[in-house]
């Protein structure tokens, strides 16, 4: 059998707060829309800047994960998160018959890295500085990206939100 691999990571903003929902069986799903950008000088020597949007599905799992809850409790519209998952791809028909496609990231990690405004750091919510939620822990625990700051030099001043 032949092995593959299908992973995504993603660093970037929160477009909006999430939204969460419940199913018909009752289980709990949080959506995030989530900007990267990418930044380049043309040709001309002008700054270019281009913003991608990323759909991202995050679920309470019968673990008891509660990723859709934590999403719903500790994050907002502008806030600066790290996400791991896989990308998934659905078709389906609407109300009209017309047939509809939908690319998300279906998320297994996510973690929050603090808003564009700073973070509250303090201990009692998972919400600053790099604390993870991750699927097999319940709590959150801390993780620091002291070690390579390289990786969330990127200016955001310009985001859209």
């Amino acid at each position: 059998m032949s092995r593959s691999l299908n992973k995504v990571m993603l660093i970037g903003n929160l477009g909006t707060d999430p939204e969460v929902r419940s199913t018909a069986n009752g289980a709990r799903v949080a959506t995030l829309s989530v900007a990267t950008s990418r930044q380049w000088n043309n040709q001309a020597g002008e700054r270019q800047e281009k913003t991608e949007w990323h759909r991202v599905v995050l679920w309470n799992n019968k673990k008891g994960t509660g990723l859709a809850d934590i999403a719903e409790k500790y994050m907002k519209k502008g806030d600066r998160v790290y996400v791991s998952g896989r990308i998934e791809y659905r078709t389906w028909e609407d109300k009209e018959g017309k047939t509809r496609y939908s690319t998300e990231i279906n998320a297994d990690e996510v973690l929050m890295l603090g808003g564009k405004g700073g973070a509250d750091n303090g201990a009692e919510s998972p919400r600053g500085g790099g604390r993870a939620v991750q699927p097999a822990v319940a709590e959150a625990k801390s993780e620091s990206f002291d070690d390579f700051p390289e990786a969330l030099d990127e200016e955001d001043d310009d985001l859209p939100f």
